[in-house]
This record gives structure tokens, sequence and C-alpha cells, in this order.
């Protein structure tokens, strides 16, 4: 009984400690994965639509659900849009540019978990995943998939990704309608 109860002390002091380090660990990084956090959204929010600051503005978060925020430009160029899809194989979160007259100016996906050469193509910086992100600029309130008789071409091998990325754009398009 001795040697279970020594061998239990052990235990849970091995675990202390290294709960403890990365706990250190975790408070010493936050501020710097908080801030390349930041700096990732702002990114995405110039490539999107070019302004010197956005303003979050309320919206109809119950008739909205994906939506996660929307922001104004503050040079008028028209509204910011955050939301989360779900894709293939998990949430596609990402931001869309909608300008006055409720078209789109563009798309950046920051956050994703879809499948490597198929689904991820839609957030890649190649070819096929820009050809793929600039079809939506100037799209409006009908934007739909070709086969569904609409103008966006999905990507190959990764329908339910482009169909839930059009819908993303869709309903960033009907939330800032519903601004007014």
């Amino acid at each position: 009984m001795n040697k279970i109860l020594k061998l239990t002390v052990v235990l849970f002091l091995i675990c202390a400690v290294a709960a403890g380090a990365l706990g250190f660990v975790n408070n010493l990084t936050a501020p710097t994965i908080e801030a390349q956090a930041q700096a990732k959204m702002a990114a995405a929010f110039s490539a999107v639509m070019q302004a010197d600051g956005y303003e979050e503005v309320e919206f109809d978060a119950d008739g909205f659900p994906t939506v996660i925020t929307v922001h104004k430009a503050n040079n008028g160029a028209g509204h910011v849009v955050t939301s989360v899809f779900s894709g293939a194989q998990g949430n596609i979160k990402l931001v869309v540019g909608v300008d006055p007259a409720l078209t789109c100016t563009g798309i950046s996906v920051t956050e994703h978990s879809e499948t490597s050469g198929l689904g991820a193509n839609a957030a890649s910086t190649a070819e096929v995943g820009v050809k793929f992100r600039e079809q939506f600029i100037g799209q409006g309130e009908g934007i739909a998939l070709a086969n569904n008789g609409g103008e966006i071409d999905a990507l190959t091998g990764a329908t339910i990704t482009s169909r839930a990325i059009t819908e993303a754009v869709a309903e960033s398009i009907r939330v800032v309608k519903s601004l007014g």
C-alpha cells in the first residue's frame, strides 16, 4: 500500500510541474498569439475592402446565425462581414467585402480545415485559389454556383467547400442589405 501511495504522489507532482510549465508558457505567448490573430484579421479586412478603419455595427444576429461580425468601412466603401460556414471537413471562417451596391468586393478565407489539394485550394495563394476567389468580385444577390444556374465555377473535387463559400458570400450580401 505504501508503494502505491508513493507512486501516486510522484505522478501527481510530475503532472503538477508539467501543468505549471504549460500554464507559464501559455501566459508568456498569449499576447503574441493575440497580436498575430489581430494582424491576420486586419490583413483580411484590407484584402477585401480598402479603408483607414472599420467600425463594428449591430445586425440581426438571430436572423443571420452564421455571421460573426459586421464592420462598416469609415470611408463609405461598404461593409466587411465575418462569418463561419460548415465545409466538407469542418468550419470555414471567411471575411467578405460588400460595397454599397450590394456586390462582393472580395473574399478572404481566414480559417479552415478543408482537405489539402481540394477544398483547401479556396484559401490558397496559388493560381487556382486566387482565380476561385476572384470569381466572387462584382457578384450580387443572385450569386450561385454554375451547376445551380449561377456564374461561380466550383473548385474541382470540392463542391461542398465551393457551395459553403458561395452561400457565405450570399449571406454577407443579405446581412448588409438588411442594414438598410
